[in-house]
């Protein structure tokens, strides 16, 4: 979304020694790409959030590619960096989406626990919408907002909550297996290696 808080948000991750994922639209990367640069200078993984933020499941296979591609380029340019990570606005996808992310190079990315923080219903409900979540537990993808009013304030407060139940937290790049792995009903992956 907007920018106001990348700079307090890389402060308080980096005082916590954590790296996490930022997925950026292209429109994000155009307006910004000091902060692109200095997030990836963090140590955090740069992820695609496609070029224009709509709805994937309604464009064609051709257009998919296209939103997925445009922003790849941008910020390749930008930095260097080949990203590889892909989280569909909305959470919308279907197997179309899906192939064609594949396709692209790119692992889809769905998180399991959504903060709500775009809701700006406060510091204290973000906390506690996430940390009391059903679905938290290890290997959960908590989604978070550059931008939302109290993201930032909530972050420190968020971090130490969560390593307290003893979460460590890591960037999606080091959560997820590349290969030997399917989906189970619950959408998490499963190693293939630990099941035979």
């Amino acid at each position: 979304w907007g920018n106001d808080d990348t700079e307090q948000i890389l402060e308080i991750l980096k005082n916590h020694d954590i790296h996490v994922t930022f997925f950026m639209t292209g429109e994000w990367v155009e307006n910004y790409p000091e902060d692109v640069r200095a997030i990836l200078a963090a140590g955090h993984d740069l992820g695609n959030h496609s070029e224009n933020h709509k709805n994937m499941s309604q464009l064609s296979d051709e257009e998919k590619q296209e939103e997925i591609m445009k922003v790849h380029t941008k910020v390749k340019e930008l930095t260097g960096y080949d990203m590889f990570l892909f989280r569909p606005p909305y959470g919308d996808y279907d197997n179309e989406v899906i192939e064609t992310v594949k396709g692209c190079g790119y692992y889809p990315i769905q998180w399991d626990v959504d903060s709500l923080d775009w809701q700006n219903k406060g510091l204290e409900d973000i906390l506690r919408t996430v940390t009391e979540h059903k679905s938290l537990g290890n290997g959960s993808i908590i989604l978070c907002h550059n931008g939302a009013e109290y993201t930032a304030q909530a972050l420190n407060g968020l971090i130490n909550q969560l390593e307290e139940k003893g979460y460590e937290i890591v960037p999606v790049s080091e959560l997820i297996y590349r290969d030997h792995y399917h989906i189970n009903v619950q959408g998490r992956q499963i190693s293939d290696r630990e099941t035979l």
